[in-house]
C-alpha cells in the first residue's frame, strides 16, 4: 500500500547494450548478475550452478574459460543448460590467454553471449595490443557485446607507469591512490577507444572499473561516468566474507545507484566453505529492491524486537513467510504477473503492529510479553480477523496465499483474456 517515490536522478547512461534477450543502460531496469565459481570443464557441476543462480534470479551468469578444456566445456554446457529450458546468458570470462582459447575453439566463441576482457591480463609488452587486437576481431566476427573489465589488482602496469611518471614530475604530485584510480579510469576508457577503432561496435562495449574499497569505488565510478556513455558494471572486486561483504558492497553501490551510476551489478561475496553461492544474487536483488528500483520478491517487514517481544516466535513467522515468498517466486513469477511488489509485515508486539500491518498489503500483529494471546491481521489496512491459537502461522500463510491468488491472479486472468 505505501508508495515510497523515486527520488534518485535518471541514469547517466544513456547507450544500450543487448545481450541475448537482455538490455543493459539507458532505462532499461538494473541488471543483476553473478558468476560460477564451479571448474567449468566440470559441465554437471557448472551447469547445476548456473541453474541454480538463474533461478535466485541472475539474469547474466559469468563462467570462468581459462584452459582448454573450459573453452571445449562450454558448448554442452549451453546444451544443457537448454534442454532444462534455462536461458541464462552466459559471459565467459578470459585473462592471459582468451585470443588463443577463442581462436581454437570457435563453437565455445560463437555460443557464449558476451565476452568478459580485463586489459590488465591480455598480454604483456608488445603482445599486449596484439593480443587484445584479436580478442576484438573475434568479438567482432561472432557479433559479441563485450564488458571491457579493468581491476584494480590486474591495471596494465604500462598505463600505470605513465601515470607515475606524470605525476612525480608535477611540483605537487598526488597521492599514489588518487594516480591509480585515474588510470583505472584511463585503462578502461583507453581500451575501448581502441576496441571501437579496431570495429567493435560502440553498442557493443560495457565498462567496469573494479576496486575492493568502498571509497574507492565511488571516487573511480564517478569519474568514469562523467567521461562516458557506457553501459556501466558496478561491483567491489573482492567484497569479503558475511556481513562485511554485504556491506561494503552495499554501501558502495548503494550510493552510485542513487546519484543514477550503473547498470548491472554484482555483488561479490565470498562464500562460507560449501556455502550457497546465491547468496550473492539474493543481495543484489535486495539492493535494488530496497531503493525502489526493483522488484523481485514480496517484501517483508518484521520488527526488530525488544523487551515487550521476549518471545522468539514472530521471528520465527518472519524467517517462515521470507522463505516462503521467495521460494514460491519461481512459480508465482508465471501465474501471478505483479506479485513481486506485495509487502507482508510481520511484527512483534502493539506498539507499532497494528500501524506497520495496516501500511502494508497485508500484516499480522503478534502479541507481546504480557498481551492478550490474539494476532490481528490486516488486509489492504483493514482489520480482517483475528488468529489465535497454535496454528497462527499455517492460518496467515493461508491468509497471505488467498490474497495472492486474489489479488494477482484475477490481473492474469484479465492479461489472458
Amino acid at each position: 500500500m505505501m508508495s515510497t517515490g523515486n527520488f534518485y536522478p535518471a541514469r547517466r547512461t544513456t547507450r544500450q547494450v543487448k545481450v541475448k534477450g537482455v538490455v543493459i543502460g539507458g532505462t532499461a531496469p538494473i541488471v543483476v548478475q553473478s558468476m560460477t565459481n564451479t571448474d567449468t570443464a566440470d559441465v554437471a557441476g557448472t551447469v547445476a550452478q548456473v541453474a541454480a543462480l538463474a533461478q535466485a534470479g541472475s539474469e547474466l551468469v559469468r563462467v570462468t574459460v581459462n584452459t582448454a578444456e573450459a573453452a571445449a566445456a562450454v558448448p554442452e554446457i549451453r546444451r544443457q543448460l537448454d534442454r532444462r529450458g534455462v536461458g541464462v546468458p552466459l559471459v565467459g570470462d578470459f585473462h592471459f590467454n582468451g585470443h588463443k582459447l577463442l581462436a581454437d575453439y570457435p563453437e565455445c566463441a560463437a555460443v557464449l553471449d558476451k565476452y568478459r576482457i580485463n586489459p590488465g591480463n591480455v598480454g604483456r609488452g608488445s603482445r599486449r595490443d596484439e593480443q587484445f587486437a584479436q580478442l576484438i576481431e573475434l568479438a567482432c566476427r561472432y557479433d559479441k557485446p563485450v564488458r571491457i573489465g579493468v581491476n584494480w589488482g590486474s591495471l596494465d602496469q604500462e598505463v600505470l607507469a605513465r601515470f607515475m611518471d606524470e605525476n612525480a614530475a608535477l611540483a605537487n604530485p598526488a597521492p599514489v591512490e588518487i594516480v591509480m584510480r585515474h588510470a583505472l579510469v584511463a585503462s578502461a576508457l583507453e581500451s575501448a577507444t581502441m576496441a571501437e577503432q579496431l570495429g567493435l561496435p560502440k553498442d557493443h562495449i560495457i565498462l567496469s572499473c573494479k576496486v575492493s574499497g568502498v571509497q574507492d569505488l565511488i571516487s573511480v565510478y564517478r569519474d568514469l561516468a562523467s567521461r562516458c556513455d557506457y553501459p556501466l558494471h558496478l561491483g567491489l572486486t573482492e567484497a569479503g566474507m558475511g556481513s562485511k561483504g554485504i556491506v561494503a558492497s552495499t554501501a558502495a553501490i548503494g550510493i552510485l545507484l542513487q546519484e543514477g551510476i550503473g547498470d548491472t551489478i554484482r555483488v561479490s561475496l565470498t562464500p562460507e566453505p560449501n556455502g550457497d553461492r546465491t547468496q550473492e544474487v539474493v543481495v543484489a536483488q535486495e539492493i535494488l529492491q530496497t531503493m525502489g528500483l526493483r522488484a523481485f520478491t514480496p517484501m517483508v517487514t518484521a520488527c526488530p524486537g525488544c523487551g515487550r517481544t521476549t518471545s522468539t516466535y514472530f521471528q520465527e513467522l518472519a524467517s517462515r513467510i521470507q522463505g516462503y515468498l521467495r521460494e514460491s517466486m519461481p512459480q508465482w513469477r508465471n501465474d501471478y504477473p505483479g506479485v513481486e511488489h506485495l509487502h507482508v509485515a510481520v511484527m512483534g508486539c502493539v506498539v507499532n503492529g497494528p500501524g506497520e500491518s495496516k501500511l502494508a498489503d497485508i500484516g499480522i500483529s503478534l502479541p507481546g510479553s504480557g498481551e492478550r494471546p490474539v494476532a490481528p491481521v490486516y488486509v489492504d489496512g483493514e482489520k480482517t480477523v483475528t488468529l489465535k491459537g497454535d496454528r497462527i502461522a499455517e492460518e496467515f500463510q493461508a491468509i497471505v496465499y488467498e490474497y495472492v491468488q486474489r489479488r494477482y491472479g484475477a490481473t492474469q486472468t484479465k492479461r489472458v483474456g
